[in-house]
């Protein structure tokens, strides 16, 4: 078993016969689709869904009937997630011939309602094909110019059936416009493996380490897989994030596994009570625990591991300064909650009594 350094928070006043007043940094969410959601509005019923293929095709069918617009469910969403502790977030918002920018310029918009509280980066996201729905790489240089911040990418070879020319085009995107690449990779087994290490190739070879993403990257979590050792190697070289959701069904990496080789986990919630599932809360406290959960973690090093993923990992990995440079100063950007350890806290999951950002608590 792996030893975990602790995660330092500075607890403060014990209060008489209870908790004491813990203080900790702000949480950050590497992996959401706030242009998806329903909350704030009504009732979505959901389709049976077999494939990956089938839920996208739902998706498109919900997000074509929504009453209310993508700025008024973003806001609704991403105002729920700063109430519950967020500061940060990585943002994946569809952009296709289907639907244009205007999910880019609905999450952007909520996104500065909101400036003063949360940090957004938004993901260009070709949620129904890169290349295989001609005129969406055109639509995704667009959005660069409108309001995203990274170059997104899908399942190369299974969705899109091209993973060199796939590949090439995000890179290519990212690299003429200076930004980082986030994929979705949803494809297990030997198949995802050798295109994980196809893009940590890719990756080196056009200088980006440290500059890409993985999001989901089912193929990591069966340590028996031949191949992921290799596979694990070759994205710590190239420097590769993997973004994990602790989804309900979907496969969770073995986390020793993926510190032994050094490659860095963040933590995100993915869909929030949208087309592909009625779950989510937008809480990442809720998120650190079902990764914990997920993950079989028992002692406090487990725990706090998993508060440290959802917190320092994922401000490491968006840049966020609200969270990485937290002091616990009364001045400064932190969290109160009433719980007496970090452990205690991804274990019972309450809400914050208080955010604070630049020292004054949070109203919205």
């Amino acid at each position: 078993m792996t030893t975990h350094s602790p995660t330092r928070e500075v607890g403060q006043s014990r209060w008489s016969g209870g908790p004491s007043l813990l203080t900790t940094r702000g949480l950050v969410d590497a992996h959401i689709h706030p242009d998806k959601t329903t909350v704030g509005s009504g009732w979505l019923p959901r389709r049976s869904a077999p494939t990956l293929a089938d839920l996208i095709e739902n998706d498109l069918r919900a997000q074509l009937s929504f009453q209310d617009s993508v700025e008024e469910r973003s806001f609704a969403l991403m105002r729920q997630a700063v109430l519950q502790g967020t500061m940060a977030m990585r943002a994946h918002v569809d952009v296709g011939t289907q639907i244009g920018l205007r999910n880019i310029h609905g999450v952007r918009a909520a996104a500065e309602r909101l400036a003063p509280f949360l940090d957004v980066q938004i993901v260009a996201f070709p949620q129904f094909g890169l290349l295989s729905n001609p005129g969406t790489l055109n639509l995704m240089e667009a959005s660069l110019a409108e309001g995203a911040d990274l170059v997104g990418g899908l399942d190369p070879a299974s969705l899109d059936g091209d993973l060199d020319g796939h590949l090439k085009a995000v890179f290519g995107l990212a690299n003429k416009h200076g930004r980082d690449v986030d994929i979705h990779l949803h494809d297990a087994g030997p198949d995802g493996l050798a295109q994980l290490r196809d893009i940590a190739q890719r990756t080196r070879a056009e200088g980006m380490q440290g500059r890409v993403t993985i999001g989901h990257a089912f193929a990591l979590c069966d340590p028996a897989q031949p191949g992921l050792e290799a596979t694990l190697d070759a994205m710590a070289e190239a420097g590769m994030w993997m973004a994990t959701c602790a989804l309900g069904a979907d496969p969770v990496p073995v986390l020793d596994v993926m510190e032994r080789h050094g490659v860095k986990v963040a933590l995100g919630s993915d869909g929030v009570r949208d087309a592909w599932s009625p779950f989510g809360t937008g809480s990442m406290m809720d998120r650190a625990h079902l990764l914990g959960y997920r993950t079989g973690a028992s002692t406090d090093a487990e725990l706090e591991r998993c508060f440290r993923i959802a917190t320092v990992a994922g401000a490491e990995l968006v840049g966020s300064a609200a969270v990485s440079d937290f002091s616990g100063a009364e001045s400064g950007d932190r969290l109160e909650f009433a719980a007496n350890s970090i452990p205690e806290l991804v274990v019972d999951r309450p809400s914050p009594l208080r955010v604070i950002r630049d020292g004054q608590q949070v109203v919205i």
